[in-house]
């Protein structure tokens, strides 16, 4: 999902630079990450239209994925491309040698790919549309922070007693959101607070209405997950979580609220894993060894 928001700086650009006519290829599940975003003609679903795109008269293929099903793709299309370089030996350098030659943000490499079309980065940030039809059965008026509680694997995830510990101390009210594979921390945050103030929407929205918390809170609290881009691109002030991964790899929140933190782990300097699902300290993830506190005086500082 985050790859998908990330990509938004480069449909703008060429929409307004080259005034271009842009179509978009991603898995149906993302289609509605882009479905209100103005600078794109044509969303096609990989499942569902990708035999098609051969057809029509595209003058430029941009890749910004560059794995083995966009090679195919791509090959079929029979087009002039530009295809993501995604650096893969500096990335391994600094996971397993702790050499960081990446240096700057997944964006600005997705604008490398384009240089050649003489587009650059408006340094705008990130897209994202929230509909202004969301209704919730919540006062989204009130002052409350939005805590996300996903993350693709669980050693990105803060543990349920962290985020408890936290959560005690507050006394403003805190919406949690995610999927159902974070219904069993939210449960657990909600069981051992026992406070009123807290409030679960983890499964029951979809990404437009936790975006519309999101978008409505003061504050968005976050792993390193997709959501947390969806907040860069609302401009929200957050507060984001690293262990396993860290913002060195490129993808810290872009462009977003300047107040924002980074809480990172201090384990060690460099990423254990390139998406956070092995941790080099143990199955949990060094994410747990972020200090409560510190993220409680994190929140206290952006609710002033």
């Amino acid at each position: 999902m985050g790859d998908i928001v990330l990509t938004t700086p480069v449909i703008r650009a060429l929409y307004q630079q080259l005034n271009a006519k842009i179509d978009f290829l991603t898995k149906s599940q993302h289609v509605t990450l882009l479905s209100n975003n103005t600078y794109i003609n044509k969303i096609f679903s990989l499942e569902n239209d990708v035999n098609t795109l051969q057809y029509n008269k595209y003058d430029y293929v941009v890749d910004l994925q560059n794995n083995l099903r966009s090679w195919k793709i791509r090959a079929k299309m029979n087009t002039k491309s530009f295809v993501f370089n995604k650096k893969s030996f500096k990335r391994y350098l600094l996971i397993y040698f702790g050499i960081d030659l990446l240096k700057n943000h997944v964006v600005d490499r997705y604008f490398e790919t384009i240089a050649k079309l003489n587009v650059i980065n408006d340094n705008k940030g990130l897209d994202f549309n929230v509909s202004s039809s969301i209704k919730l059965d919540f006062d989204s008026n009130q002052t409350y922070i939005t805590w996300c509680l996903g993350g693709t694997h669980h050693p990105k995830k803060l543990s349920g007693d962290q985020i408890t510990q936290v959560v005690s101390k507050l006394k403003v009210p805190v919406v949690l959101i995610g999927g159902d594979n974070d219904l069993e921390i939210a449960e657990h945050v909600l069981y051992n607070t026992k406070s009123k103030l807290v409030y679960n929407f983890c499964g029951k929205l979809s990404i437009q209405e936790s975006s519309y918390l999101i978008k409505k809170s003061k504050m968005l609290l976050t792993n390193d997950t997709g959501m947390m881009h969806i907040g860069s691109a609302l401009k929200m002030p957050i507060i984001s979580f690293w262990g396993c991964t860290k913002p060195s790899l490129g993808f810290s929140p872009y462009k977003t609220d300047s107040s924002s933190i980074q809480i990172i782990s201090k384990k060690s300097a460099s990423p254990c894993s390139k998406h956070g699902k092995h941790c080099k300290f143990g199955k949990n993830g060094c994410i747990k060894e972020i200090d409560p506190q510190e993220i409680y005086r994190a929140i206290l500082c952006l609710l002033k």
